[in-house]
């Protein structure tokens, strides 16, 4: 098949796929591609370095990587102050409290682009990449990754203490706020 003839056969997916929308199909396979060869990155490493994977993670340890990569995901594509990372791929929308932003994907430029705005401003599309470096971390270096995966968990619990006191101080004020 010659190049011209797959631009069009990919035209005419892209066309039945969303055929209301557009949808940067092109992105998706990059960033599917990265995904997979930094996790295949990983697995080389671990096999060079002769770590061994365990055959079944500790609860403990699966607990503390799930709170983790809860906190890294939302600090990571929520957070004002990490908004310079999401710039490029991102324009600012409007803030949404404690201390995240709501950001709009960049339609303009490449099919890449827009995959990539899309992966960095969304918590949970970040998830699968903060969770395979996390896990990655655990088998390669688990004490720096467990001492990390700590930290992270106590901000996010943290995190809702200060959302329960806030709500519990609201409460105690009858539900009036002082501006």
């Amino acid at each position: 098949m010659t190049g011209s003839g797959l631009k069009q056969k990919v035209a005419r997916l892209r066309q039945a796929y969303a055929p209301h929308e557009h949808r940067p199909l092109g992105g998706y396979l990059v960033a599917m591609g990265t995904y997979g060869a930094v996790t295949a990155s990983l697995v080389g490493l671990v096999k060079a370095t002769g770590r061994p994977v365990p055959e079944r993670p500790a609860a403990a340890d699966v607990v503390l990587l799930s709170i983790a990569t809860h906190k890294l995901s939302r600090l990571l594509s929520k957070d004002a102050i990490t908004s310079p990372l999401r710039a490029p791929f991102t324009r600012y929308d409007h803030p949404i409290g404690s201390g995240e932003v709501m950001e709009q994907v960049r339609d303009q430029g490449s099919p890449t682009r827009h995959a990539l705005g899309e992966l960095v401003s969304c918590p949970f599309c970040l998830a699968v990449w903060v969770a395979t470096g996390l896990t990655g971390g655990l088998v390669l270096a688990p004490r720096l990754t467990r001492l990390v995966a700590t930290a992270l968990t106590a901000v996010a619990a943290s995190d809702f203490l200060q959302m329960g006191y806030a709500v519990a101080q609201q409460a105690a004020e009858g539900g009036h706020q002082e501006d």
